[in-house]
């Protein structure tokens, strides 16, 4: 009977994936999670901090932290490589003070590699940008570090409904964050250093 619930067991969860992450800094963490959300294979991504020693940071007080995204996702369906490039050909890795209009240190990109094979994967990833762009990346590959959840009204910011008050007068959330997705240059610089390889440039 046991063979029977084990071989059963085994035949329900053979070919299942067990789900990954990746932890990924890439300036505003609003435009990295709506970026993500749309990858298939891509079931969750939450906005959040991380790479700071200060415990439960918040948007007021991060200090030392980065904005970042976790990605959950299945690796039967999109690899963590996969990720990592299109990760780094949706920001300027050039450069090193921020990312677009948000410049100082939470606005710098990350990849905040969990063990060795994520390591490996990454700075792989690094050297073939590196390649394709002829220039110096400056993203480092980092270890993972406690990765804490930013408050709720940042999660899914790009689908929000409330009112909220923009340089251009009270505005739905939805429409705040393309009106500050376009205002902050971010998909001109992507597509003017990335060319045809940039992901997600609107």
């Amino acid at each position: 009977m046991i063979r029977v619930v084990v071989a059963l067991v085994l035949a329900l969860t053979a070919g299942v994936a067990r789900a990954e992450t990746a932890i990924v800094a890439g300036g505003c963490f609003w435009c990295v999670e709506a970026d993500f959300e749309a990858v298939p294979g891509v079931s969750d991504v939450v906005s959040g901090y991380t790479g700071g020693a200060s415990p439960n940071p918040t948007y007021e007080g991060h200090e030392g932290h980065y904005e970042a995204v976790r990605i959950t996702f299945d690796p039967s369906r999109v690899s963590y490589a996969d990720l990592i490039a299109k990760f780094l050909r949706s920001v300027d890795v050039t450069d090193a003070g921020g990312q677009f209009c948000d410049r100082g240190s939470a606005y710098r990109t990350a990849i905040f590699a969990d063990g060795a094979e994520q390591t490996a994967v990454a700075k792989a990833a690094v050297a073939q940008a590196e390649q394709v762009l002829g220039r110096k990346v400056v993203t480092p590959v980092l270890p993972a570090r406690a990765f804490w959840l930013a408050e709720a009204y940042h999660q899914d910011y790009h689908r929000g409904s409330a009112i909220v008050l923009t340089r251009a007068g009270p505005k739905k959330q939805s429409n705040a964050y393309k009106f500050y997705r376009q205002a902050c240059g971010r998909d001109a610089r992507v597509k003017a250093l990335w060319g045809d390889e940039a992901a997600f440039a609107r």
